[in-house]
Order: C-alpha cells, then sequence, then structure tokens
C-alpha cells in the first residue's frame, strides 16, 4: 500500500539545466521532469509523451532523430525549454505527488538576463503555471513579470482529458507566431 507523499514518502528529484540560446522567444515550461525522464537525462523522454509529437507537428522535428538533433532543431525555431521546479520531493512522476513545502524553484532571473528576447511562456500543464505564478512570478522585476502567459494542455500521458490531435492544435496555435531565427 502506497503512503501518502505528504507524509513523507518520496524522493528527491532535481530538473535539468535551461535549453536555450540567446536568441530565445519563446520559453516552454514544464513543471518537473517524470522518472523517465530523469533517468535518460532527456526532456520529454517518456515514449508516450506527445512534446516531440507535437514538435514534429508544428515545426517539422522529427522524434527519431538523437536527442541532441532535436534540441537543437527546438534552439532554432527561437524555443528555450526548461521546468519551473529545480528540486522537489515527489513519489514517481506525477505532479500530483509533488511534496508542496520541498518545492524549489529555478532561477528564471537569470535565465531571462541572458534570454532578454523571450516575450512568450507556454505551460505544459496547469501545474507548470501554477507553480510559476506562486513560487516564481512574485520574485520578478515587473519587465519579466510582463512577459505574455499562456497555459497549454499537458504533454504528459497522464493527461488523458485531450486526445493527441486536440493537443496540437492548441498547442499550433499558441507557437503559431514562432519564427526561426
Amino acid at each position: 500500500m502506497r503512503r501518502p507523499v505528504e507524509s513523507g514518502y518520496g524522493q528527491p528529484v532535481e530538473s535539468f539545466p535551461p535549453l536555450f540560446n540567446g536568441s530565445a522567444h519563446v520559453l516552454i515550461l514544464g513543471s518537473m521532469p517524470g522518472m523517465a525522464s530523469l533517468s535518460a537525462g532527456q526532456y520529454y523522454a517518456h515514449p508516450r509523451n506527445a512534446f516531440w509529437r507535437i514538435m514534429r507537428g508544428i515545426f517539422g522535428i522529427d522524434e527519431s532523430l538523437p536527442y541532441s538533433h532535436r534540441t537543437t532543431a527546438l534552439l532554432n525555431q527561437g524555443l528555450a525549454v526548461w521546468d519551473v521546479l529545480k528540486a522537489c520531493v515527489r513519489q514517481g512522476s506525477l505532479d500530483s505527488d509533488i511534496v508542496s513545502h520541498s518545492i524549489v524553484a529555478n532561477d528564471f532571473k537569470t535565465l531571462f538576463a541572458q534570454c532578454p528576447a523571450i516575450g512568450k511562456i507556454v505551460f505544459n500543464g496547469s501545474t507548470a503555471q501554477q507553480t510559476y505564478i506562486r513560487h516564481v512570478l512574485p520574485t520578478l522585476d515587473a519587465r519579466y513579470a510582463a512577459i505574455r502567459m499562456v497555459r497549454l494542455p499537458s504533454t504528459s500521458p497522464a493527461n488523458a482529458g485531450l486526445d493527441f490531435a486536440e493537443k496540437l492544435h492548441v498547442w499550433r496555435e499558441a507557437l503559431v507566431d514562432v519564427k526561426p531565427d
């Protein structure tokens, strides 16, 4: 029988460094990489996560390419990828299992200083958005706090509320203005 995470059952997890270059103008934010991603050392590594299929549908980035090629293709589109959380305690991969008092947010002031062209943040799911609003937004200077924010449906396989075609449509609408550098 699984004990509730809030009673201390879980393990510390840490996210990855951001994927970015100085010309990024859209930041895609997840909450915290899942266990498959952490094990692989890659963003969105779970085979049923729709992220890379969606990137193929929007930008033609083939999800069968090596990870380094896929991430380079994202950067070439002016996209940056990161997670709101730097560290937390969580059992498994579900956002709902994150121990709230264990949350440590990433350093967005530094990222925004290194990527001054970021004009839109796209959240991969509601937990990413809610955590950003609660733990990051109050710490930002007004110019960074004013960056446009859009919540999109999570690409996680745990989000079965929308099918792939619906997720692709919503993501495409949000990223329609992304132009390669």
